[in-house]
């Protein structure tokens, strides 16, 4: 069983006998049915699990649930025997997206009070927006990830006992040793490979194939691109969506890894704000990660992103450094000088960040240049600017220079992630290697203070 930090979350709402529903959002192959059934069964000895997707193109005996009565004559065909009371019954309605009415009837379920519910949707965002009766007050919304680096990590054998030595010298900003540095980015380059979709990783860790894992990650990819307009009604956009989508890696290896506007329909014209109903399906699909440019970088950063100059990451490095670079490994474990790995790089610090709570945002002035991320400080009330660097030049950051010489911007903090092992600050810069990217939590310690 591989290791999920979401179990917790949905093992403390099963004993927690809430009046909302727990839903589990993200895209498809991320381990959401897999780790809910595991917990399910574990702590439910009458545990029901219907895929509404399945149910959809079958016998489609939840069709025409309008009502919480048709919803229990519906479940009683599939599971009727194990349909007991609250404390026993579990009832697990996986891909609920499939049918905008269930989420309905969710508010009605809830309040009846009949069994214990959980859900799970792959489309959820783009599913929400579209419904009509959205049942506020009634749902919890939980979003799910790939497997990030430290679960990763746990998943090849390493010892909670060894990460908790290293979040510590990450917390005191203290180096690994040679060994332990050496380990983790051996580790850490087979993540850029292997990336986050547990049956990639679980394949990995068993047979460690990479033309197996490659496979699963195609299989992922080419998924992803037909739910990339799944539920969009207009062919046109659904085109446009497509093609959004499958232009992300290409769009990566530009200087500037911005959406390219003009190239999704060839039309120089058109504008961002003409497709940002395109971008929002990828977005709330799960599919893409979506990294808004800041030119006045004041707290909070929403308050002044825009979406004319977005870039678009894929959800899983995996799948990225699999476009790019098929079944050749030596890419990415031989610090081949003139493969440039700063997308793939970037790829991950966007995948680990938004996993661990942060919106992200980049950035960008004409005069002064780019920097790769920017995050919300609560603490501080201001951001946390962090560069990263696949190269030898670590040390090399005009741009990040012009942004904290801006003392308007009261930055307090900033970080340069990249291969090298020392950790030490410098001109407010925390240099620090890439792998510490996983202790990065977006928690603020501000109310603990005031609390305590």
């Amino acid at each position: 069983m591989l290791y999920r930090k979401i179990a917790k979350r949905i093992e403390e709402y099963l004993a927690s006998d809430s009046d909302r529903m727990l839903l589990i959002d993200g895209a498809r192959q991320i381990g959401k049915s897999y780790i809910i059934r595991w917990v399910g069964q574990k702590m439910f000895s009458n545990y029901i699990e219907i895929n509404m997707e399945e149910d959809k193109l079958g016998d489609r005996v939840f069709a025409a649930a309008k009502t919480i009565n048709d919803f229990y004559i519906a479940l009683s065909v599939v599971a009727g025997e194990k349909m007991k009371n609250k404390t026993s019954t579990l009832v697990f309605i996986d891909e609920i997206q499939a049918y905008d009415h269930l989420f309905t009837l969710v508010k009605f379920l809830m309040k009846d009070n009949r069994f214990t519910y959980i859900a799970s949707g792959s489309l959820l965002g783009v599913t929400l927006k579209n419904t009509q009766s959205v049942p506020i007050g009634s749902l919890d919304i939980e979003h799910m990830f790939p497997m990030d680096f430290e679960e990763f990590l746990y998943a090849n054998g390493v010892g909670e006992l060894a990460v908790e030595t290293m979040r510590e010298s990450f917390n005191k900003r203290l180096a690994l040793s040679d060994t332990m540095h050496g380990k983790m980015m051996d580790f850490f380059k087979k993540y850029l490979l292997v990336g986050g979709l547990p049956k990639a990783v679980e394949t990995f860790v068993e047979s460690r194939n990479i033309v197996a894992f490659r496979s699963i990650q195609r299989e992922a990819h080419e998924l992803y691109g037909i739910d990339a307009s799944k539920y969009e009604t207009e062919h046109n956009k659904k085109l446009k969506i497509r093609r959004i989508f499958n232009m992300i890696p290409s769009n990566l290896e530009n200087k500037k890894k911005r959406v390219v506007i003009k190239d999704i329909e060839n039309k120089s014209w058109k504008r961002s704000e003409d497709y940002s109903d395109e971008f929002d399906y990828l977005i709330s699909a799960g599919i893409a990660i979506d990294v808004k440019a800041i030119s006045t970088p004041t707290y909070p950063l929403i308050e002044n992103s825009g979406k004319n100059l977005l870039k678009l990451y894929m959800n899983d490095v995996g799948i990225l450094s699999g476009i790019f670079y098929r079944n050749n490994i030596t890419a990415i474990m031989s610090d081949i000088k003139s493969i440039n790995l700063g997308s793939i790089y970037e790829t991950v610090v966007a995948q680990e960040l938004k996993a661990h709570g942060y919106d992200l945002y980049y950035y960008d002035n004409k005069k002064n240049g780019e920097v790769d991320y920017l995050i919300d400080d609560a603490d501080n009330l201001t951001n946390i600017p962090i560069e990263v660097k696949s190269g030898k030049d670590y040390n090399t950051h005009s741009a990040l220079d012009k942004f904290l010489s801006n003392k308007d911007y009261n930055i307090k903090r900033a970080y340069v992630l990249s291969n090298e092992q020392r950790v030490y600050t410098e001109n407010e810069i925390t240099y620090m290697p890439i792998y510490y990217i996983m202790f990065f939590q977006n928690d603020s310690n501000v109310i603990e203070q005031l609390l305590d």
